[in-house]
C-alpha cells in the first residue's frame, strides 16, 4: 500500500484528489495538510473531500505522520518546506503548484538530487500530449507560421499565464531552438506595431468557473493549426496525479515530469 501525504487537502484539487482514490487501488491517504490559517483543521479530510470517513485529520503539521509520496496542490510560498519534509522523511513528492519563482525552482532541482521529484505544470494526460504534439507542428510549420497561445481559467486562479500555458510555450520555443524568456510577449496594449516575426503570444481570459482551456494556433497565411484543449471535469487533474505519485513511488531519485511517466507521448518525441 502506497500511503499518500496531500497537502492542499481542502482545496479544489485536494479534494478531488481524495474523493478519485475511491478508484485507486494500492494507494490510501495517510496525511492531510493544510496551512494554519485553514478554517477546518481537525475534520476528516475524507468527509471534508465530499466522501465517507477515511480516519485522516486534516493537520497543519503532517512531519511525524509516516508516508511514501506527497501530492502537493498548494501554494508557491509553501513548496520549500513541503521539499525538506519530504527530504527528512526519504519521501517522493508530486508538485503541482504553479506560479513558482527561479528560487524555488532551483530548490525543486536540488531536492530531487536526494529525493524522486516530479513537477507537472498539468498532470492532466491529455495536456502532455498535446505538448508533444505542439513540438510535432512547431518543427514543422513553426518556423513559417505565427505561433499564439490562448489560456482561460476560473475568476479565482491567482497566476497567469498559466503554468500549462507556459509549458506549452516551452515546447514550441525549444523545438525552435529559441528560449521562451526572450522570445514570448505576454501583454500588448497600446501602438504595438507590427508583430514581431518569430515571438510566441499569450492571451489570457479570467472567469466563472472555466476549470481550464488551452489552445496554441500556428497562423500561417491562407491556413491555421490549432491544437485545443478542454477540461470539463477537474478529476482529469486528480487522475494524473495519482497516476504519477504511483510511477514516482518508483524512483530512486531524480527531476522528473509528466511526460515521464507516459512512455507512449516519449516515442513521439
Amino acid at each position: 500500500m502506497i500511503k499518500l501525504a496531500i497537502s492542499g487537502a481542502a482545496g479544489r484539487m485536494g479534494r478531488a484528489i481524495i474523493r478519485e482514490l475511491d478508484q485507486s487501488g494500492g494507494m490510501a491517504v495517510a496525511a492531510a495538510l493544510e496551512h494554519k490559517s485553514c478554517s477546518i483543521i481537525g475534520q476528516d479530510a475524507g468527509l471534508v473531500a465530499g466522501r465517507d470517513s477515511i480516519g485522516v485529520p486534516i493537520s497543519t503539521n503532517v512531519s511525524d505522520m509516516a508516508f511514501d509520496v506527497m501530492i502537493d496542490f498548494s501554494k508557491p510560498e509553501a513548496v520549500s518546506e513541503h521539499l525538506e519534509l519530504c527530504k527528512d522523511g526519504k519521501a517522493a513528492i508530486v508538485i503541482g503548484t504553479t506560479g513558482l519563482n527561479e528560487s524555488q525552482n532551483q530548490q525543486i532541482a536540488d531536492a530531487a538530487s536526494h529525493i524522486p521529484v516530479l513537477f507537472a505544470a498539468n498532470t492532466s494526460i491529455g495536456v502532455n500530449l498535446c505538448v508533444s504534439l505542439v513540438e510535432m507542428a512547431s518543427k514543422v510549420i513553426g518556423d513559417v507560421t505565427d505561433i499564439e497561445i490562448i489560456e482561460s481559467h476560473h475568476r479565482h486562479k491567482v497566476d497567469a499565464p498559466s503554468g500549462t500555458a507556459l509549458l506549452l510555450g516551452e515546447a514550441a520555443a525549444s523545438a525552435l531552438g529559441k528560449d521562451l524568456s526572450r522570445c514570448g510577449v505576454f501583454s500588448r496594449e497600446g501602438h504595438t506595431g507590427e508583430r514581431k516575426p518569430g515571438s510566441i503570444g499569450f492571451s489570457i481570459i479570467r472567469g466563472g468557473d472555466i476549470a481550464g482551456e488551452h489552445t496554441v494556433m500556428f497562423i500561417g497565411d491562407g491556413e491555421r493549426i490549432e491544437i485545443t484543449h478542454r477540461v470539463t471535469d477537474r478529476k482529469i487533474f486528480a487522475q494524473g496525479a495519482i497516476r504519477a505519485a504511483h510511477w514516482l513511488s518508483t524512483q530512486q531519485k531524480g527531476l522528473f515530469n509528466m511526460q515521464d511517466t507516459l512512455p507512449y507521448v516519449d516515442a513521439n518525441r
